[in-house]
């Protein structure tokens, strides 16, 4: 079932994205998550793709698992970085043999100390838009695409207005939806929708949540990505940040305002970045569901 088929009959969707396990008993405890999570019902789940490809097997693997073996609707993320126009073809290929029809196109970010020296291959996509753009020139209407926003802009845009800039030429190339990076301070995301609007995008985008169960592991994650995690959060966090079931309630507790407040203001769904665990999410979509 295709994703922007699903987000048209529903007032609201809620998501969960997965990362591919490294070792069996990873894989093992990742599917034990998927089942404790598949009484909500999800709309979708995504299972994300390393950085230049370096997940490839896994992450081919564990999106057919999910496809054969439970009832979820399941998108792969698909990078371009690191890889020939060929290989994402092949790969694409591998998934429309296999009926799975969502595709989260990414460019990927440069593998860790690769900054300086990184090549793109000469026959591949540089830009997220690219892909999207060669996607539906090489496989028409087969998937629904998805593409990733930034509510705060991407760490390597100028500014925002830029990012919108390129945001939109996603969604000429083809893009259906979007998917944001995470956020703590919904001010952020409510300025960037009111410069989609006023871009003319008119795809629906949904915000990524991500709970706050390790303070140091958040902390790493949000520089990474560039999100801004609100002051009064740490404070709340830095006294207990080596009680991690102090850290994990005053996270919950932080995710449930922010979804509460989305929620009221009309968002299209919420993507919950689990980390490929349960709990914290069970508890955010149990206190806010009767919002959903």
């Amino acid at each position: 079932m295709k994703i922007s088929h699903l987000l048209k009959d529903i007032k609201r969707s809620i998501s969960f994205e997965f990362f591919p396990p490294k070792t069996e008993e990873g894989e093992k405890a990742l599917f034990e998550t998927i089942k404790e999570l598949e009484y909500i019902n999800p709309t979708f789940v995504s299972v994300t793709y390393g950085a230049g490809g370096s997940t490839r097997e896994r992450t081919i693997r564990v999106v057919k698992k999910i496809h054969r073996e439970t009832s979820l609707t399941v998108m792969a993320h698909q990078t371009c970085i690191g890889h020939t126009k060929s290989q994402i073809e092949e790969i694409l290929s591998e998934y429309k043999n296999e009926g799975v029809q969502n595709i989260l196109a990414l460019r990927g970010d440069i593998p860790q100390g690769q900054e300086e020296s990184f090549v793109f291959p000469p026959d591949g996509c540089r830009y997220a838009s690219e892909l999207v753009e060669f996607i539906r020139n090489r496989f028409g209407d087969w998937f629904s695409i998805g593409v990733a926003a930034y509510p705060e802009g991407h760490p390597e845009s100028p500014d925002l207005e830029t990012d919108i800039y390129y945001f939109k030429k996603k969604v000429d190339a083809g893009a259906e939806f979007a998917i944001t990076q995470m956020f703590f301070d919904n001010r952020y995301f409510y300025h960037f929708m009111e410069l989609v609007e006023k871009a003319g995008i008119k795809i629906p985008v949904i915000p990524g949540i991500m709970p706050v169960t390790n303070f140091k592991q958040i902390k790493k994650f949000a520089d990474m990505c560039g999100a801004t995690i609100p002051k009064q959060l740490i404070e709340k966090l830095q006294p207990v940040a080596d009680r991690p079931e102090e850290v994990e309630k005053i996270g919950i507790e932080f995710a449930v305002k922010q979804c509460e407040d989305l929620l009221k203001n009309g968002v299209k769904g919420l993507h919950f970045y689990t980390l490929n665990k349960s709990r914290a999410t069970i508890k955010i979509y149990e206190a806010v569901k009767a919002l959903i």
